[in-house]
């Protein structure tokens, strides 16, 4: 079973991100700080629970969290910016926004810019170490696919409720196809002919 968080003297969010990388859509990141006796025997990295666990997961993250925060940075802004930078800031937006200020911070991966009078540590693979990371994890991952279940349906050519966006055969060959969407990200490599694709 994972570790509750890293830090147990202090209130401490977990935060990680979904989608960064995807050739359409936004990154999305969340935020969560557990209760210190949470426990849950199947939470762990989103990435290798089946949907149904992480929708399960999902419901008892919202409800027993002490407070959690998800936020979208759309595919204008990860061009503008890029998607480290996309990433960070979204993570940002997210502790910005729990309704509790944590004392201390716990990012997955390995890059993070420091968050204003609040320390951080970031953990390589930490969503597969700690229940707040991967808290954090399943709540960027499901709202993320809602969102793109939701922009299927106006661009359904795509197949964004299956590939949510990722760069799978099938959804490049769309792009291919159908050129790209208002939801695609213009700065990324979209297909490996670029300067063949009509932007």
């Amino acid at each position: 079973m994972l570790a509750n968080s890293f830090l147990k003297d202090k209130l401490e969010c977990g935060t990680d991100e979904a989608g960064r990388g995807c050739l359409a859509g936004p990154v999305t990141a969340a935020a969560v700080i557990l209760p210190p006796r949470f426990r849950n025997a199947i939470l762990n990295d989103s990435k290798i629970l089946k949907i149904s666990q992480r929708l399960i997961l999902r419901d008892i993250i919202e409800k027993k969290a002490i407070c959690f925060s998800v936020a979208h940075l759309d595919n204008n802004k990860v061009d503008e910016i890029n998607i480290l930078n996309a990433s960070i800031l979204a993570m940002h937006h997210c502790i910005e926004n729990l309704s509790i200020r944590p004392q201390h911070i716990l990012v997955d991966g390995n890059r993070f810019k420091p968050y204003p009078q609040i320390p951080h540590l970031c953990m390589i693979k930490g969503d597969a170490k700690y229940m707040n990371i991967a808290a954090a994890s399943i709540l960027a991952k499901t709202y993320r696919d809602a969102y793109m279940e939701e922009i299927h349906v106006e661009y359904p050519m795509y197949n964004w409720r299956k590939n949510k966006g990722y760069p799978t055969r099938e959804h490049r060959e769309a792009i291919r196809k159908y050129g790209v969407t208002k939801y695609h990200r213009k700065s990324f490599r979209l297909l490996p002919e670029q300067l063949e694709l009509a932007l």
